[in-house]
Order: structure tokens, then sequence, then C-alpha cells
């Protein structure tokens, strides 16, 4: 449940700080149904904690501005699949260092002194 929570709470957050009415923005629309089914998709969501949390909260944002800034009336479908595109990248960044992992100093290469 990372990603849906993280998902309705920024929609919930931004659309508070942005002026809008936090409730009508969750209940209205897709939301839902995206937050829970459609975000969640197990080949196309990251998989590790902090990139799931990452997913949620940067669909939230997209589908916040994409309501509140465009001439569109619906930002869920379009969120989410610019974050699945993004799942690569974000895996790379948040995965996991394994237990006593250390990391190799590097060694000058053929620098003259």
């Amino acid at each position: 449940p990372t990603i849906p929570l993280a998902y309705i709470g920024t929609v919930f957050i931004f659309s508070w700080l942005l002026g809008a009415s936090p409730l009508y923005q969750i209940f209205s629309g897709g939301l839902l149904l995206g937050a829970f089914f459609m975000a969640t998709d197990y080949s196309t969501s990251p998989m590790y904690f902090w990139g799931k949390v990452i997913m949620g909260v940067g669909c939230g944002i997209i589908t916040m501005v994409i309501r509140l800034y465009s001439n569109l009336p619906e930002g869920v479908s379009y969120s989410i699949l610019i974050m699945n595109i993004l799942t690569p990248l974000i895996e790379r960044v948040t995965i996991p260092k394994p237990f006593g992992y250390v990391k190799a100093k590097k060694q000058n290469q053929g620098v003259a002194k």
C-alpha cells in the first residue's frame, strides 16, 4: 500500500496548499482506481520502498499539475504513464546496497607527478 498512500497523500497535500478542495480532488475522477489498481502494476512499478514512495509522490504531483494548470479534465492516466517511463531510473537510484558492501577505491590512471 506504499504507492497508493503516497499518491493520495500527495494529492491531498498539494490540493490543500494550492487552494483546491482536497476531498473533491481525491474522490473525483479516477484517482482512487488509478492509485490502487493502475499505479501498483507489478511489471511497471518500482520494487523497493523508496522507489515506491518516489513513484507515488511523482504521480500525485503530476496529477495535480495536470488537473489545475492544463486544459485536460483528468491527469491520473498521464501521470501514471510518465512515472512508469521513469521506473528504470528510479530503480537505479533507489536500489539498496548489500549488507557489508564497501565501495572500491579509484586508482590513478597513469597520472604523472
